[in-house]
């Protein structure tokens, strides 16, 4: 009976152990934030964004052909900018612009991640564009997994044209209680990126692709957040993971998708 008890004794205080550790430590496991300063994209150019909070971030730039939209794009929890241009290489060869934004304490940006930190990032791109004279209309959030969060809020505040939403999740915290179902990740997240909150909102086309070998946000994330779209399409890939962001036949089916909102708006 002895043995029992301190077995049980054990094992909880390893449990409270390791909830106080990940409750501590969160932010560390949600943003990896690779340090490696990407070469410039060819084709791109390096510009700077200035944030509401006094930071300067690195990002890369590609201005769009005539006639074509730009997407602002944002990249999941452990990306980079090297990453975030194979991701849009399709979209680019199309002459789409495209606005590569390195969040703050990524890539050797200034700075520490945060869900109120991200935001501010993506407003300070948005402001950006508009400095260029692009209007929400020419506009096309994309978000990859985690970035899937920041767009959402982006298109909320500043609804553009559409929405592309790669790999997402319906709330970091749903993800994660999915991922660590034997704690209360739940409740002890305080980085929330409620996208599906948000979604039910939005009046523009919404395009959500999900693999279906993604274990680490299953598919019925994705599935669940295009159904909540008023014009939510999703588009499933047989085989594909979380990486789906990177593979080419993902990145032409947004292409094609864009370039048909855009014609049919025209």
């Amino acid at each position: 009976m002895a043995t029992v008890m301190r077995l049980l004794v054990f094992v909880a205080t390893a449990y409270v152990v390791s909830v106080a550790i990940l409750w501590a430590f969160q932010a560390r496991f949600i943003y990896p934030a690779p340090q490696t300063r990407a070469p410039l994209t060819p084709g791109y150019e390096e510009i700077a964004l200035d944030t509401s909070d006094g930071l300067r971030l690195r990002a890369f730039y590609r201005e769009a052909s005539d006639g074509l939209p730009t997407v602002l794009y944002f990249h999941g929890n452990g990306g980079t900018l090297a990453g975030a241009s194979v991701s849009n290489r399709a979209l680019a060869e199309a002459g789409i612009g495209v606005l590569l934004l390195e969040y703050r304490g990524y890539g050797g940006n200034p700075g520490s991640p945060s869900e109120k930190g991200f935001y501010r990032d993506g407003e300070a791109a948005v402001a950006w564009l508009g400095e260029q004279g692009l209007d929400p209309d020419q506009l096309v959030f994309i978000g990859n997994s985690i970035g899937a969060g920041v767009a959402t809020e982006m298109a909320a505040r500043h609804d553009p044209a559409a929405l592309v939403l790669v790999a997402p999740f319906t709330s970091l915290a749903e993800a994660a209680q999915a991922n660590l179902w034997w704690m209360p990740a739940r409740l002890m997240l305080r980085e929330r990126y409620d996208n599906a909150a948000k979604i039910p909102g939005l009046h523009m086309p919404v395009l959500v692709q999900h693999g279906t070998a993604d274990d680490l946000v299953p598919a019925g994330f994705g599935r669940a957040l295009a159904e909540r779209a008023a014009q939510g399409r999703f588009q499933s890939f047989e085989g594909s993971g979380h990486d789906l962001s990177f593979e080419r036949r993902s990145h032409d089916a947004r292409r094609d998708w864009i370039l048909e909102r855009f014609a049919s708006a025209q």
